[in-house]
C-alpha cells in the first residue's frame, strides 16, 4: 500500500486538527453511533405486589431477547414474594398465592435474569417502574447498583405518536396501533411480547425520521428545538421565590398555569431538555410572555394556581380546570329517600362524594346498593299512595315501599344504614364487596371481580373524601403554622376550608403579632351548604394535606376538627396502594391520572 502523501512526515499521534482539509479520517465509534439493527435488546416486564419498589415485591418476570428484529430467546418465571399477594392485585393480574407457592424466590431469579440480560440494552414500557423494581431487588440480593443502558417505549411513543393515531400511549393502545400479535394481559411475558412489537413499530417510525442509532434515539427523546431555546429570556425577570407563573400567548390568553418554590428556575426548564412533556413544547411555541405572582409560601402558591386554572381554564392544563363538574350522590329529603346524582349542593343533606366522573359515581352507587336495598326508581313516593313494584323487588334488591311492603319506619332503617356507611364506617360495603371479589376470583372470573373492586374503591374513596372535607369545612376559623427550612414560620388562616390569608415570618421574629395581622386582614367567608362550600374541592383537599404535614402546629381553632375513628379514611388508606396498582395498569406515568406504569 502506498503511503498517503498528506500524512508524510507527521509524527504518530499528531492531533487530527493538523490534517489538511479534505484528507480521509477514521471516525470514532462515538461519532458513528451504534446502529439499532446491530444491537441486542432485552424487553422486560414485571408484575408486582404494589407500585412502590421500596415496599412491594416482584411476582413475575417476563423478558424477550431480540436482535435485528428477530427473537433470540425468552424468559418467564413467577417469583414467590415474602408475603401474601393482595387480593386486588390477584384480581388484576390473575396471579394468586397458590400459583407462587412453589415458585423460586427473588434471590434465585435475579441471577438468572442478569445472565439473560447480559450485554443487552434493556427496554420497558414506562421503564422507570420496571427498572426501579429491578434495582430494589438487586440491592436486596446484595448485587451492586447496575449501570443499565435502557430505552423507554412510552417516552419514545410520546414523541412520535399523535392523538389522531392513538388516544394515549398505554401499552394496549400502542399494541393495537402497531397490530401486535400478542395482546397485553397484565401477565409479564405477554406484555413483554407486546412491547417487542411496539418497539419494532417505533423503530420503523424513527428510521423514517432519520434516527438509526441508539445515540440518535437518546438525543431524539430529549432534544429541544432552537425556537424553544430562543425564548429563555422570558424567565429572566421572574422572581426567585415561591409563586405562580402564567404562560400567555400574543393575545394575552392564559396557555398554562404552574407553581414552583422558585419560579424563575422552574420556568427556565421549559426551554431545556429537562422538560420531557411533549405538549409543553407546543405551549412554549405559542407563548409570548410569562407573568408571575409572588406568594408568601408554597401552599399559597398552590392554592392560587388552582384558582387561576379554574378561572382561566388554560388549554395546556389537564387538571383542576372544571371544579364545577364535581358530582355528588345525595340522599333525598322525602319519606322514602333515594340516591340522587347532583352537581350543586343546596342544603346539608347527607351526600357521598365528590366524584370526578359519572362512572365513578355509578360504581359507588352500585357498591352501596349491593348492601343497602334503597329504592332505585325516580320520582317522589307517598306512604298513602301505592303503585306496582318493579322487578328489583322480586330480586330482593328493594323493599318495595312503592306498593306498601315497607312503611316509612321500616324503610328508614335502610336509610340509616346507608347514612352510616357514607358518614361513618364503610365496613358493610367493604366486607360485602370483598366476599364477592374472593368468590369470583376463586371461580376464575377475574374481570367481574375487577368490577367489584372498582365499585368498592370508588365508594371508599368518595366516603373518605367527603368525611375529610366535612371535617375541615365546618371549622369557622383555623390558624396553623409550619416551620420553614430557615427556622421561620409559614402561617395560614383557613375559614370553612378556604385559604384566606398567608404570611411567612422570618427567623428570630415573634410570630404572634403576625398571626393577629393575618387574621385581621383575612377574607370574610360566609357559611354555605355542602362538604366543600366555600372553596373548590381541590383547594380544601390541598389545605388538608398541608395541615397533616410534618411539623405543622395548630395556633387557633374556632370549632372542632375531627372525623370518625372507624371512618372511611382508614379503609381508604388500607386500599390506597392496591388501588394505585390498578390505576397504574390503566394509565402510564405522566398521563391522567399522573401515577403508575402503563
Amino acid at each position: 500500500m502506498r503511503p498517503d502523501p498528506a500524512s508524510a512526515g507527521r509524527p504518530l499521534g499528531q492531533d487530527a486538527s493538523t490534517r489538511p482539509v479534505g484528507a480521509p479520517r477514521q471516525a470514532s465509534l462515538e461519532e458513528l453511533g451504534r446502529p439499532l439493527s446491530e444491537l441486542t435488546f432485552v424487553i422486560v416486564d414485571l408484575e408486582t405486589t404494589g407500585t412502590a419498589a421500596a415496599t412491594s415485591e416482584i411476582t413475575e418476570i417476563g423478558a424477550v431477547r431480540v436482535r435485528g428484529g428477530a427473537v433470540l430467546a425468552e424468559m418467564s418465571t413467577l417469583v414467590r414474594p415474602s408475603g401474601p399477594i393482595p387480593a386486588m392485585v390477584s384480581v388484576l393480574t390473575g396471579i394468586t398465592d397458590a400459583m407462587v407457592v412453589e415458585a423460586p424466590r427473588e434471590a434465585e431469579v435475579i441471577p438468572t435474569f442478569l445472565e439473560f440480560a447480559r450485554g443487552a440494552v434493556l427496554v420497558a414500557h414506562n421503564a422507570p417502574f420496571d427498572l426501579g423494581f429491578l434495582r430494589a431487588a438487586l440491592e436486596r440480593c446484595g448485587y451492586p447498583p447496575p449501570a443499565w443502558e435502557h430505552l423507554d417505549t412510552l417516552r419514545i411513543a410520546r414523541r412520535i405518536i399523535t392523538r389522531d393515531e392513538s388516544p394515549d400511549c398505554r401499552l394496549g393502545s400502542l399494541a393495537r396501533l402497531f397490530r401486535s400479535t400478542t395482546e397485553p394481559s397484565h401477565r409479564a411475558l405477554a406484555d413483554a411480547r407486546a412491547t417487542v412489537d411496539v418497539l419494532h413499530g417505533l423503530f420503523e417510525r424513527l428510521g423514517n425520521l432519520g434516527v438509526r442509532t441508539l445515540e440518535e434515539v437518546h438525543e431524539f427523546t430529549s432534544r429541544v428545538s432552537p425556537a424553544q431555546r430562543r425564548k429563555r429570556h422570558l424567565a429572566d425577570e421572574l422572581p426567585t421565590g415561591p409563586g405562580v407563573y402564567v404562560f400567555r400567548d400574543a393575545h394575552g390568553r392564559a396557555l398554562y398555569v404552574g407553581t414552583s418554590r422558585s419560579v424563575r428556575s422552574r420556568v427556565r426548564t421549559y426551554f431545556t431538555a429537562s422538560e420531557p412533556r411533549t405538549r409543553m413544547a407546543e405551549m412554549v411555541a405559542l407563548a409570548e410572555r410569562v407573568d408571575a405572582i409572588e406568594c408568601a409560601h408554597a401552599l399559597e402558591a398552590e392554592v392560587r394556581e388552582l384558582r387561576l386554572i379554574a378561572d382561566h381554564k388554560p388549554p395546556y392544563n389537564r387538571r383542576s380546570r372544571h371544579p364545577e363538574r364535581a358530582i355528588y350522590l345525595r340522599l333525598t329529603d322525602e319519606p322514602f329517600p333515594r340516591l340522587s346524582r347532583v352537581r350543586d349542593l343546596r342544603d346539608d343533606a347527607t351526600c357521598l362524594g365528590p366524584f370526578a366522573s359519572v362512572r365513578d359515581a355509578q360504581d359507588a352507587t352500585d357498591a352501596l346498593l349491593a348492601v343497602v336495598p334503597l329504592r332505585q326508581c325516580s320520582g317522589r313516593l307517598s306512604p298513602r299512595v301505592h303503585r306496582p313494584a318493579c322487578a328489583l323487588a322480586d330480586l330482593g334488591r328493594c323493599g318495595a315501599p312503592c306498593d306498601g311492603r315497607e312503611d316509612v319506619a321500616t324503610y328508614a332503617r335502610h336509610v340509616e344504614l346507608a347514612r352510616a356507611a357514607i358518614t361513618g364506617d364503610p365496613a358493610p360495603v367493604v366486607d360485602a364487596a370483598t366476599r364477592r371479589m374472593s368468590r369470583l376470583a376463586d371461580e376464575g372470573r377475574y374481570e367481574e371481580a375487577a368490577h367489584e373492586r372498582d365499585r368498592m374503591v370508588s365508594f371508599v374513596r368518595a366516603a373518605a373524601r367527603g368525611q375529610r372535607l366535612a371535617a375541615l369545612t365546618r371549622i369557622t376559623e383555623l390558624v396553623a403554622a409550619a416551620p420553614t427550612a430557615q427556622a421561620g414560620w409559614d402561617l395560614v388562616v383557613i375559614r370553612r376550608g378556604r385559604l384566606v390569608s398567608a404570611v411567612t415570618v422570618a427567623r428570630g421574629i415573634d410570630p404572634r403579632p403576625w398571626v393577629d395581622a393575618a387574621v385581621a386582614s383575612a377574607e370574610t367567608v360566609l357559611p354555605r351548604p355542602g362538604p366543600a362550600p366555600c372553596a373548590s374541592v381541590a383547594e380544601s383537599e390541598r389545605i388538608a394535606r398541608w395541615l397533616a404535614g410534618p411539623g405543622v402546629r395548630l395556633v387557633r381553632l374556632d370549632g372542632e376538627w375531627s372525623w370518625p375513628a372507624n371512618g372511611a379514611a382508614r379503609a381508604a388508606e388500607h386500599y390506597a396502594t392496591l388501588a394505585a396498582a390498578a390505576a397504574a395498569e390503566q394509565h402510564p406515568a405522566g398521563s391522567p391520572p399522573a401515577t403508575g406504569r402503563r
